[in-house]
């Protein structure tokens, strides 16, 4: 069927695969997932009207994917299946809960897409105000796909979020691959990065926080959020605010797939909710706003890290986390990311 209006305020685009989890007895059990999946679902879960942009496969996990995302309330930007094979990934997972993957990429369905396509299903959704991509969908190899369309959809005054999530061990010419995530952020208004991606980035600093002001003094975001694990989240401004908080209360982790595409969903939810002015972090912010962004993104990964696999929480799961879990709240300091 041709792609038809829809009411999508957020619109992503990225990998949708099926993630081969090893248990305990040897065996792996498929499950969707791919970081862009998973954080469109988290955002339609969390009930943000959400247009995933990129086909999916024809085969089993192909349906299983789109049944996913029509079961959570997500718009199909390429409603059509497509003839290629759907991705995957088989995770493994450490004894801390943390995953490390191997993709399967080649002449697969999400991929099989261009920025013309992308950016047509973008015009089909006439309240589409911002866009967000990142983790696979920044190999060097899809440049032609991801960077002409953020920056059509830029240029269209769409706020443009991407999500350093770095995979290095599948991309070939790691120096090749840090340049290229790197001018890809020139194109963010929001910028999402993890500690471990700032070291992947091999940025110079003494510590993460030191290395996130410089990656925000590099790109034109007007903020970033920096994700440390279990020592919480911080939020960087333009003009130099930096904002830290961590839940108070003990969390049993039983492994973290998908929780920094959680922590996604509830920061975009969280500042389409507010709503943020345009320019939020340009100038001075109100230092509530940022509680309210930063308690509402790791309440969404907390829900998450609790389950087995990515399964998003929804809106008042995470609203109910909010009120009853109390944060660790500091504001850390007020130099200008240029001064780094």
């Amino acid at each position: 069927m041709p792609p038809i209006q829809t009411p999508a305020r957020v619109a992503t685009a990225g990998e949708a695969l099926i993630d081969m989890i090893l248990g305990a007895d040897g065996r792996f059990e498929p499950c969707i997932g791919g970081a862009v999946y998973n954080l469109t679902r988290a955002l339609a879960r969390q009930g943000m009207p959400t247009l995933y942009l990129n086909p999916l496969s024809h085969d089993r996990f192909g349906r299983q994917l789109a049944d996913g995302l029509r079961a959570d309330g997500v718009y199909l930007g390429a409603p059509d299946a497509v003839a290629e094979v759907t991705s995957l990934a088989v995770v493994s997972v450490d004894a801390s809960g943390h995953p490390d993957y191997a993709f399967y990429r080649e002449g697969v369905a999400d991929r099989a897409t261009s920025a013309a396509q992308l950016n047509h299903a973008c015009a089909l959704a006439p309240q589409l105000s911002l866009v967000c991509t990142g983790a696979l969908a920044l190999s060097p190899a899809d440049a032609d796909t991801y960077l002409p369309w953020l920056a059509a959809q830029s240029q269209a005054g769409k706020v443009v979020v991407i999500d350093a999530n770095l995979r290095p061990s599948v991309m070939p010419d790691l120096a090749r691959y840090r340049q290229h995530v790197l001018a890809t952020l020139q194109y963010a208004d929001v910028i999402k990065v993890s500690d471990e991606d700032l070291q992947h980035l091999a940025l110079p600093g003494s510590d993460a926080l030191a290395k996130a002001r410089l990656l925000l003094a590099r790109s034109k975001a007007q903020f970033l959020a920096l994700t440390r694990g279990a020592q919480g989240a911080s939020l960087l401004t333009r003009a130099g605010a930096i904002f830290h908080a961590a839940e108070t209360a003990p969390i049993a982790v039983v492994d973290t797939v998908g929780a920094g595409d959680c922590f996604l969903a509830g920061l975009v939810v969280a500042m389409l909710d507010l709503p943020l002015a345009p320019n939020w972090g340009q100038a001075g912010v109100d230092p509530e706003q940022a509680r309210l962004l930063l308690a509402h993104a790791i309440a969404s990964a907390s829900l998450c890290v609790q389950r087995r696999g990515c399964m998003p929480p929804l809106r008042e799961e995470v609203r109910a986390r909010v009120a009853s879990t109390p944060l660790r709240w500091q504001v850390l300091g007020a130099e200008p990311p240029n001064a780094v």
